[in-house]
């Protein structure tokens, strides 16, 4: 699996799991990327990927701010205020995934009023359901960069702001491991 939602949820299955995570994928993306001119900050959307974005900052070297949301019913947020200075900075938001996109669109609004120079998000999973594209079409967003995890839609290819990166050479090396009895906990090392 990669990076599962909760990761209670390992321990459910009855067959011997791993649960690998994106993170060196997307950072190596987000590194050639960067716009070196200036600070990056990097930014959980929510309390609870509070420790998913510390950990994209500390591989990065860059500052951590976090949006403190109200969720009034189910796919519908409303951005309350972020934590952290942002002013003149790239901001990433980084998520386990993207379903509607109503939490990362309204997270970057607030970003970008709170004097942020640009946003983009780093996804694990792009599920891009219902009003998805529209929004993040619509959004202050750069870009929305997402693992293959999920197959792209025709939508989602033909929207300029998202992106994909692939995670066949991380699934490749860990069947590889798996099949030659060697370790797979060097594939959580970010370089």
């Amino acid at each position: 699996t990669i990076d599962l939602h909760a990761n209670q949820i390992q321990g459910f299955f009855e067959v011997p799991t791993d649960n690998l995570f994106a993170i060196p994928i997307l950072i190596k993306d987000i590194k050639s990327n960067l716009d070196n001119s200036l600070p990056l900050c990097l930014v959980s959307p929510d309390i609870g990927g509070v420790a998913r974005a510390r950990a994209f900052a500390k591989h990065l070297n860059a500052d951590l701010a976090i949006i403190d949301k109200r969720r009034p019913k189910a796919n519908v947020s409303e951005v309350m205020n972020v934590i952290g200075d942002v002013k003149g900075k790239q901001c990433i938001l980084v998520d386990d995934m993207a379903d509607s996109a109503g939490t990362l669109c309204g997270a970057a609004k607030a970003l970008i009023e709170n004097g942020a120079v640009s946003v983009s998000a780093y996804v694990s999973h792009g599920v891009f359901s219902g009003p998805a594209m529209e929004r993040i079409s619509d959004s202050v967003l750069k870009e929305v960069v997402s693992t293959d995890s999920i197959e792209m839609t025709e939508k989602a290819r033909n929207n300029k702001k998202i992106r994909h990166v692939s995670i066949a050479p991380l699934l490749a090396e860990a069947m590889t491991r798996i099949k030659e009895n060697r370790s797979i906990s060097e594939l959580f090392n970010v370089k």
